[in-house]
């Protein structure tokens, strides 16, 4: 019995969960969307752009020692060429055996620097992290300034169709200090060219123009109108006063 009990019970909890799961939504208000574009964003920010010039220079000379590792590889190539029939066995061996070490070690170098998590990628989330870190808190910034509830980023997510006035790109530079006279010109044109943001004049259908008018004025109006089918009656007209011809 109390097993019973119990088993029903929880099918009303589930039940109960599951309506007001349906209904809820019906009762939430709408959630206002925006969109940036984080990489407009670091393209005009200076801080991103000084990150950009460190990254570069670190990876420039990690480049110029691949560059100076290729150089010797193929250098001892071309002298193991030349000098295979003059070298003796052993002499060839341990060059050929230099070649294989040469070669492995620019592959570890580059392998190291350059594939997926390695030091490159290592080295811009270091960089970047603060910039990071500085966007997001201007994005917040905006959001709670606007009033919205989600926004995304089209730079990381692509987006099939977006309204340029929901775009807060250009007010998030201008919390992050940057000149967006340009920016700002643009998004406005952009906005002007969406159809959707033209505005459109209702047009009411003709047969509702009698709802508009004051229910007094329509019955006035009906009071006014002849009635055709049961007419007024007709005085008979008086003919005490008239005149009769002579007999």
């Amino acid at each position: 019995m109390k097993t019973k009990c119990l088993k029903t019970g929880t099918c009303m909890v589930v039940v109960y969960f599951l309506i007001n799961m349906i209904i809820s939504p019906i009762n939430l208000p709408a959630q206002r969307v925006g969109f940036i574009a984080s990489d407009v964003i670091r393209e005009h920010l200076p801080e991103a752009k000084q990150a950009d010039q460190r990254i570069k220079t670190i990876v420039d000379e990690w480049k110029r020692e691949l560059e100076t590792t290729d150089k010797n590889i193929e250098i001892l190539e071309t002298d193991i060429k030349k000098n295979r029939l003059i070298w003796t066995d052993e002499e060839r061996q341990e060059k050929e055996k230099e070649l294989e070490n040469l070669k492995n070690e620019r592959m570890t170098y580059a392998r190291k620097k350059f594939e997926t998590n390695g030091e490159y990628d290592k080295t811009v989330k270091d960089i970047y992290k603060p910039i990071e870190e500085k966007i997001y808190a201007a994005v917040q910034e905006v959001a709670n300034e606007e009033g919205f509830d989600i926004i995304f980023d089209k730079s990381v997510q692509p987006l099939p169709y977006t309204n340029f006035k929901f775009d807060l790109t250009v007010k998030v530079l201008r919390k992050l200090g940057v000149n967006v006279e340009e920016l700002e010109k643009e998004q406005k044109e952009k906005i002007a060219k969406d159809p959707r943001n033209f505005k459109r004049q209702s047009q009411e259908p003709p047969g509702r123009n009698k709802s508009r008018i004051n229910p007094g004025e329509e019955n006035r109006d009906i009071e006014r109108k002849p009635n055709l089918m049961n007419p007024p009656p007709t005085a008979a007209p008086d003919t005490s006063n008239k005149i009769m011809p002579p007999k």
